[in-house]
């Protein structure tokens, strides 16, 4: 009886006591809370004002390159490098266009790429012939006129090739946008340089003609390509600033400019 009085106590208390063990195991047990789903209205941006809401992710749009709007833009290389990624079908394509200068469409056929590339060979082409041609043809004209007198070749005919046709390919374009757009006509700088660069194209072969030692048929022959290209140029700037009644006058200049440098060529390098 003592016994069992004295096992029945409490231990719990005592230092060292090893509480009993259960077999039953008490498991934690965790509820996942309900999630509430809010719904936003889209943010739309109608009221005028930041509407409340999500705000639709759109894709990045493709990166376009813009020209130059600033001076800053002008005189960087960087800016034109997108104008001379042309392939070789589409500088000959626009070569045998600029040799049919009544349609005037040529601006519609640059629209989407004009180009630079087709300026700056067809300036640098057409130097290089004017310096040798025109050298050559004073030995022709003068070994057909004397045989005995001697011959230099002249070096000067490579600067005024240069700085004419150059000077002429850059100056002449930039005055044109500068007085159309002070003029309030929208005018696009590398557009204008593509189209007066590729008018150049018929006095190549021009400069091979003008070889014949004949002083009345190389008139012919100058005459007849200045007026091609002479009407390249007023017929594309004049489709160009339709409906401008009041420019009408710088077509005539245009004209005018283009048959100058057509004589020009002749006087200089085929006298």
């Amino acid at each position: 009886m003592e016994e069992s009085s004295y096992s029945n106590l409490s231990t719990s208390h005592l230092l060292g006591s090893v509480p009993a063990v259960t077999n039953e195991e008490k498991k934690a047990s965790y509820e996942v809370p309900e999630a509430n789903m809010q719904i936003f209205p889209p943010n739309n941006g109608s009221g005028g004002g930041r509407g409340r809401g999500y705000q639709t992710l759109e894709a990045p749009t493709e990166f376009e390159q813009q020209p130059p709007n600033n001076w800053s833009g002008v005189f960087s290389i960087s800016s034109y490098t997108q104008y001379f990624n042309v392939d070789t079908d589409v500088v000959i394509y626009r070569l045998i266009s600029s040799f049919y200068p009544v349609t005037g469409d040529f601006f519609s056929k640059i629209d989407a790429n004009p180009d630079l590339y087709g300026l700056i060979w067809i300036t640098t082409t057409l130097v290089f012939m004017l310096a040798s041609f025109g050298n050559w043809a004073t030995y022709l004209m003068q070994k057909h006129s004397d045989g005995t007198t001697s011959w230099s070749f002249d070096v000067g005919y490579i600067n005024a090739a240069a700085v004419g046709i150059y000077g002429y390919a850059v100056v002449v374009p930039m005055s044109f946008k500068f007085l159309l757009q002070y003029l309030g006509s929208n005018a696009s700088l590398v557009r204008f340089w593509c189209m007066w660069g590729y008018s150049f194209s018929i006095f190549i072969p021009t400069a091979l003609l003008l070889l014949i030692p004949v002083e009345i048929l190389r008139w012919i022959i100058i005459l007849i390509a200045g007026s091609a290209s002479s009407c390249f140029v007023a017929l594309n700037l004049k489709s160009y600033i339709e409906g401008a009644n009041d420019l009408k006058m710088m077509v005539v200049a245009a004209f005018l400019l283009q048959m100058a440098l057509a004589i020009f060529i002749k006087v200089w390098f085929f006298p």
